[in-house]
């Protein structure tokens, strides 16, 4: 079967403009490239070119996404567009606009999310699954340490409450501990550069006092 005009030179760039917005994105242009996921290093979206490989190695490449629950785009060249059978979670003509992926992806994430998780503690696009000790940002796992992680449920339980820095320092990491508060802004700076982007904001600053957690509707 025919290859569509392939685009591969220019899908790379696909890959850094996803990435930039905190999309872990794998580019598959052949079944060589599925067998590089890691589980434990599971990115947040595939790329399936389909400009780039055969129709049925484009499927089995859509069906063992689907198996790893790993949330898959299709890139299509028109010309294959009257018999576009793959079952991919969404699909664009290739080459796509960067806008237009950003959008898919994040709509494909966040349909991908759980939604009905009775243990998920909710703040707009933030999700903290405490059953799991799993987070989310717009359907995106977010990797923290677990103090990143207590510090988040804390302020995300208590929205709107300003926290001192020895409030949190002895809340989180107990009067008996020997470090500084200084302790508390760098978890602090790094758990805002994991979940926060120029799209979320999600932790505030309280000048001379500490930080609080936004109040923001949930879902």
């Amino acid at each position: 079967m025919a290859i569509g005009t392939a685009h591969f030179d220019e899908q790379p760039d696909l890959v850094a403009a996803l990435r930039v917005r905190a999309i872990k994105t794998v580019l598959v242009a052949g079944e060589s490239d599925m067998d590089g996921i890691r589980s434990d290093e599971m990115p947040h979206l595939a790329l399936i070119d389909a400009t780039a490989m055969p129709w049925p190695e484009a499927a089995d490449c859509v069906a063992r996404c689907s198996k790893m629950k790993l949330p898959a785009i299709a890139l299509v060249p028109e010309e294959r567009l009257w018999d576009m059978d793959l079952e991919a979670d969404d699909f664009l003509l290739s080459p796509p606009s960067v806008g237009e992926l950003v959008a898919r992806a994040r709509r494909v994430m966040r349909l991908a999310a759980p939604g009905d998780d009775p243990d998920a503690l909710r703040a707009g696009d933030l999700a903290i699954n405490t059953a799991n000790f799993e987070v989310s940002v717009s359907g995106r796992r977010v990797s923290l340490r677990f103090k990143e992680y207590e510090l988040l449920l804390l302020m995300a339980s208590n929205p709107g409450r300003v926290y001192s820095r020895a409030a949190l320092l002895n809340q989180i990491w107990g009067y008996d501990y020997l470090g500084g508060t200084r302790t508390v802004d760098v978890h602090i700076r790094r758990l805002r550069s994991k979940i926060e982007d120029a799209d979320h904001t999600f932790i505030e600053t309280v000048w001379q006092v500490g930080y609080r957690f936004k109040s923001i509707e949930r879902g």
